[in-house]
């Protein structure tokens, strides 16, 4: 059986250098030490199948690209050859996977993988993008005040390597429960703009004002975690918590983005072995959709 690209779009090649102006890349990695839920690894190959189901064209385009994926000429280069539950040995091979594709002009369109993908993967994007800022959407901060490399540290670590400017670096969406308390206060502490759920739930639109006036021009790396939806429509994710957004909200936020200076994009935590009626893939692969349509739309590209 031959390889199933996203959405069907061509294979990166070198010949791609120049004329894509963005890339989709899978990451399938997974820190491997959840007690129950460990399959995210095989999320990049699950959101690829069901991104069959998409069409290149919106419908009702509404300011954006008729087709995001022309637009872009983008491309699929697969996987990256992680070695799941081996940060060691896995982290370079992400890290540089990105950095090839930014030093080719591309815009990183990526899927993972758990929450722990990210980590390398800004250290990537950071030598291209000095000045960057994160926009990172998830039902938890990923923010603990704990040693080590996982999927609760990893922009702890960020933050410590001095790979984002956290006063303008939003978490947006931390709803649910946790295992150690004052997540919220650690995060901010370190200099996150920390938006709880409640609070965007609240005033959406006020969130999102607060989001493009602080960030402005800077460029920006999202970050969209799965779990952020409610497991009634995504329930193949990592950690799920109940309360969060229906497909709707999710990609009316996503398009409320429109125009922010992103530089690249990591969908992750489908974890299939848990997705029920294989909904979350579907979705995920909607959001990466929507994801190519921002890109077409940032100033930058």
């Amino acid at each position: 059986m031959s390889f199933v690209t996203y959405m069907n779009v061509p294979m990166k090649t070198d010949a791609a250098r120049g004329a894509s102006r963005a890339c989709v890349l899978g990451i399938p990695f997974d820190c491997g030490t959840h007690p129950f839920r460990v399959g995210s690894r095989e999320g990049p190959d699950a959101i690829r199948r069901h991104s069959r189901l998409l069409r290149p064209f919106f419908v009702d385009p509404q300011g954006r690209p008729a087709n995001p994926l022309a637009a872009l000429g983008l491309v699929d280069a697969g996987n990256v050859d992680c070695h799941p539950g081996d940060i060691a040995r896995s982290y370079p091979l992400i890290e540089r996977a990105i950095d090839d594709l930014l030093a080719a002009g591309m815009t990183p369109v990526t899927m993972g993988g758990d929450g722990a993908v990210t980590l390398p993967q800004l250290r990537a994007v950071k030598k291209h993008h000095p000045d960057l800022v994160v926009l990172h959407i998830d039902a938890h901060t990923d923010t603990y005040d704990l040693d080590g490399f996982n999927t609760a540290t990893t922009f702890t670590r960020a933050s410590e390597e001095r790979l984002l400017d956290e006063h303008r670096s939003f978490h947006v969406g931390a709803r649910g429960t946790t295992f150690m308390d004052g997540v919220l206060g650690f995060g901010r502490s370190l200099g996150y703009n920390v938006v709880p759920f409640s609070e965007f739930e609240a005033d959406r639109e006020g969130c999102i004002a607060r989001i493009r006036e602080r960030i402005g021009k800077r460029p920006v790396y999202l970050c969209f975690d799965m779990d952020i939806f409610d497991p009634s429509c995504a329930p193949g994710v990592c950690t799920p918590e109940w309360g969060g957004l229906n497909p709707k909200e999710g990609i009316a936020l996503l398009r409320a983005l429109a125009g922010l200076n992103f530089v690249s994009f990591d969908v992750n935590t489908v974890s299939p072995a848990q997705d029920v009626g294989e909904t979350t893939a579907f979705l995920a692969a909607t959001v990466m959709l929507e994801c190519c349509a921002l890109a077409a739309q940032t100033p930058s590209r």
